[in-house]
């Protein structure tokens, strides 16, 4: 039988936190759960309404070119990942508790920051679902966006929800992938000439700014956490799970980059014949173009899925940051989750999206990650947080360089910033 854990960084998760042995050889099915909980819940936190938007837009604008920025910032992804779930889990601390180890306050700063803009975030993503429900049903996107959060709710409601957040990950996580290949072969790209691209694109400078809109929207804020601090929350850390982390690390990146690359291929075969988005609503308008209404349909699918679980993981991710500053938010987990969900919808029902406080915060959200990397980086080579863990050097300057590139991304947020309040 599983024993619970004692550590005072971790507190009761979802699942109360019991400990798992060590994944050595044949995976038990709850490690095997676990592991692909931690992938799904990192990567549909990352593919939300504004992902979608996103990879439309940049594939409209850059065509096969885009293929470079996607896989580039795939293996930068994958490099800032593997050293965060390594580093917490060998540490068995959460994102904020290695931070503040390494520079007392540090982590309580990242937390606040990354509370906000998940909360912003979640605002958007409430609004998606809504949106998502209006194109499936026809009902108002706020009545969508309701009954999206009741949803949302009743996963942290019910017992053992950190086994039902796993299952609603992967289920949904799943149908997306499906969905969404099924119109990337309706559509017809010209899988040849993406595949020269990743490579050999026509112009590299050009494609600065998408890859590093993408590092952002895939490892930023609350997101490069989501997976780690799931797999903490279920008992799986240690240095016996660091491999186990890894392993979860780059398979949450990879399924990004998939669904990023079955959309970038399916919005391509629409450009590559001809055909012109809609600005208003361009993902929407790959679907309807490559299937008619019954694309239109499947839009709203997919985009409600993925509105929902970034709801999820929104919620899950940025509560888990709250949990070192008083006892009674470790102690009362789940329903500091509701309420955050429930104070997302009423904002999204009641004032809207506020377009640029959205803006604004997710700016800053790409400020954060080169202090998080940074200190994660840091804490990697000090024995009093990770013990005798030794992190491999070859992942330690993947990190550097995620940790440069996100700092480029980071002073192109401050520019933003300053057009949003100067415009």
């Amino acid at each position: 039988m599983a024993k619970r854990h004692s550590n005072p960084g971790s507190g009761p998760g979802p699942d109360d936190a019991e400990v798992l042995p060590a994944p050595e050889g044949k995976m038990s099915r709850t490690h095997k759960r676990v592991l692909w909980g931690a992938i799904f819940l990192m990567a549909t936190s990352a593919i939300g309404p504004g992902f979608l938007t996103q990879t439309a837009v940049f594939t409209n604008d850059f065509g096969r070119n885009f293929a470079f920025a996607i896989l580039l910032s795939v293996i930068i992804d994958i490099g800032a990942q593997m050293n965060i779930w390594r580093v917490l889990v060998a540490a068995k601390k959460r994102g904020q508790d290695v931070a503040n180890m390494v520079l007392p306050g540090l982590g309580s700063v990242i937390a606040v920051l990354i509370v906000i803009g998940g909360l912003a975030f979640n605002i958007g993503n409430v609004a998606g679902a809504g949106l998502g429900m209006q194109v499936l049903f026809g009902i108002s996107p706020k009545w969508g966006a309701v009954i999206a959060g009741v949803l949302a709710i009743i996963v942290f409601s019910l017992k053992n929800s950190g086994k039902i957040m796993d299952a609603v990950a992967i289920i949904l996580g799943g149908v997306m992938i499906i969905l969404v290949a099924f119109v990337m072969f309706t559509a017809r790209p010209p899988f040849l000439d993406a595949a020269v691209a990743s490579v050999v694109p026509d112009d590299y400078a050009a494609l600065v700014l998408p890859v590093i809109t993408l590092i952002g929207g895939t490892v930023g804020g609350y997101i490069t956490f989501a997976g780690a601090h799931r797999l903490i929350d279920a008992g799986v850390m240690g240095h016996q799970n660091v491999k186990f982390a890894g392993k979860a690390a780059t398979l949450g990146v990879i399924t990004t980059g998939v669904m990023r690359v079955i959309l970038f291929l399916a919005v391509l075969g629409v450009v590559a014949a001809g055909h012109t988005l809609d600005p208003d609503n361009p993902p929407a308008s790959v679907f309807e173009i490559a299937l008619g209404n019954v694309g239109y349909k499947i839009f709203g699918v997919v985009l409600f899925s993925a509105a929902i679980t970034s709801i999820i993981g929104a919620a899950y991710t940025s509560v888990s940051f709250l949990r070192s500053f008083h006892p009674s938010i470790a102690g009362n987990n789940n329903r500091y989750i509701i309420g955050f969900i429930a104070f997302s919808t009423l904002v999204f029902v009641f004032v809207g999206e506020p377009v640029a406080i959205l803006v604004i915060v997710g700016s800053l959200n790409g400020l954060i990650l080169p202090f998080t990397l940074g200190s994660v980086l840091v804490a990697s080579r000090q024995k009093r947080i990770v013990g005798d863990y030794k992190h491999p050097m070859w992942i330690i300057i993947f990190g550097i360089v995620a940790v440069l590139i996100t700092v480029v991304a980071g002073w192109l947020s401050l520019q933003s910033i300053a057009d949003v309040w100067t415009g």
